[in-house]
């Protein structure tokens, strides 16, 4: 949008139409200077916006496949041992098999 384009034919309209009581004081001037104060959008502030919530995302991921992943090797050295102590016990009972009395 052109905005010298658009402030020439807001005056210009402003001209043909006589002013009214309704109108405050200088109410051109602030609606024109709200137009031509519209704030710009930053593209790097768009991009570092996305990448930090990227960031935050991928971070929050990370951490709770790491929970999961130190739960589970726990479990698994429980089943572990679990799995020598009975290997133990049964070849323990094997081992006496040769003993006579």
């Amino acid at each position: 949008m052109n905005l010298a384009e658009l402030q020439k034919k807001l005056i210009a309209v402003a001209r043909k139409s006589p002013p009214d009581d309704h109108v405050p004081d200088a109410f051109e001037k602030r609606v024109m200077t709200r137009l031509t104060a519209a704030p710009r959008t930053d593209e790097w502030t768009l991009w570092t916006r996305a990448l930090s919530y990227g960031a935050a995302a991928c971070a929050a991921v990370a951490l709770c496949l790491s929970v999961w992943s130190f739960i589970s090797f726990r479990h698994q050295d429980a089943a572990l041992s679990f799995s020598q102590d009975l290997e133990q016990t049964i070849l323990a009972s094997a081992g006496d098999a040769d003993n006579t009395w």
